[in-house]
């Protein structure tokens, strides 16, 4: 059915990092969004009012908010596929995450809102009728918000969409929610106690926890996450292909938005490398990641001696001393500069976020392993960050 909807309504499908076809993507879930949980919303309600349940009501209004966020979604990918104009010069990608931000707020309006309700019925507890048409248009429910969440997360995953996989992450909630709601419609056959009020604030507290979840998501997406594993990856992997390319560091990506990703990077090359070649190698590199990944990368060379003995072994020094610290400290962009009393050995290291170690501590522990050189050195040291 998916395939289907997706082959019939998403034109050039296949072409998943075009703004054009993100937003067919996107009208295509929306609209399939709003067709159902309106659906489910009218025969919730009908439902829950004829048996006489806050529960199933709750569940009702929980569909109707749904449909509300399908609304904001759709709004959303309008504006985040317009071009880039002078006042948004990366374009409006990250409106998707703003969307998101709308979705999750109107989820825990809607939870409070339940909430409240179902602890006013645990006070006044009203008598819930039991009724097959209403436990079958339960699970009737259940088997579409299913489809939804699997039909939210193949979309999702295809265009790497945050507000997609947070839809299906909230069509899953949804099915618990109206499978604890029909748990609360066959106990009132057997018991008077306020089960269904119970159940109300049950299903309100799992709404809430869906909007948590997606606020907390979006906001990292935001803030700035590090960069994909597998996107680290592969820009590795097509930097360091060519020989001449010694080694790669201070890679950062900026995340625009799904689809509109900027990048940059340091590669080593050899300081005796003819530079026009090195730069054509550069330019040629900067256009394969922008093929193949949709990265706009921009890459600074680094000159590396090779062949000097004395910074080679300053180097393996260093190397050796940073280890036995710790094996996750890493360093770059090393050079000597050699005086008549003393050899400044200059090059940056690359401190875990996570590391105990201050980088005074640090570096006070090099100093103090240096010493014990025959050569008199001292260090200048910058301390970097890793953004991958």
């Amino acid at each position: 059915m998916t395939q289907l909807l997706v082959k019939h309504f998403v034109k050039d499908s296949e072409n998943t990092t075009d703004i054009q076809v993100r937003e067919r993507y996107g009208t295509l879930s929306s609209i399939v969004g709003i067709f159902c949980n309106i659906l489910l919303f009218l025969l919730k309600y009908i439902m829950g009012t004829l048996s006489n349940s806050i529960a199933i009501v709750s569940d009702a209004f929980n569909n109707l908010s749904d449909s509300a966020s399908c609304i904001v979604t759709l709004m959303g990918y309008k504006i985040s596929a317009k071009p880039a104009d002078k006042d948004h010069p990366f374009g409006h990608g990250r409106m998707e995450y703003l969307t998101s931000l709308i979705i999750a707020t109107v989820i825990i309006v809607m939870g409070v809102e339940l909430m409240k309700s179902s602890v006013s019925k645990i006070i006044s507890p009203e008598e819930v009728e039991f009724r097959a048409v209403v436990l079958i248009s339960l699970i009737l429910s259940v088997a579409v918000k299913l489809w939804l969440s699997r039909f939210n997360t193949v979309l999702g995953k295809k265009i790497n969409s945050t507000v997609m996989l947070a839809t299906a992450k909230d069509s899953k909630n949804d099915v618990v929610a109206t499978a604890i709601t029909i748990v609360s419609l066959i106990c009132s056959l057997f018991t008077d106690l306020p089960v269904d009020g119970v159940i109300g604030i049950i299903v309100s507290l799992f709404v809430l926890k869906a909007g948590i979840e997606i606020i907390r998501d979006t906001v990292d997406e935001l803030l700035g996450k590090p960069a994909d594993a597998e996107i680290t990856r592969q820009i590795c992997n097509i930097v360091c292909r060519d020989s001449r390319i010694i080694g790669i560091h201070d890679l950062i990506i900026h995340n625009y938005g799904p689809g509109n990703m900027f990048g940059s990077c340091h590669a080593e090359i050899r300081s005796d490398e003819d530079f026009i070649s090195a730069h054509d190698l550069i330019d040629r590199i900067e256009h394969e990641i922008h093929n193949k990944l949709k990265i706009s990368m921009s890459i600074h060379m680094d000159p590396i001696e090779t062949d000097n003995a004395q910074i080679n072994h300053c180097k393996t020094v260093v190397s050796g001393i940073l280890r036995k610290i710790s094996p996750r400290l890493s360093f770059h962009d090393f050079r000597a500069v050699t005086g008549d009393t003393h050899t400044n050995l200059i090059f940056d290291v690359v401190i875990p976020f996570d590391m105990e170690l201050s980088n005074s501590e640090i570096k006070n522990q090099i100093d103090n392993a240096l010493a014990d050189e025959p050569v008199k050195y001292y260090t200048v040291i910058t301390f970097d960050r890793e953004y991958t």
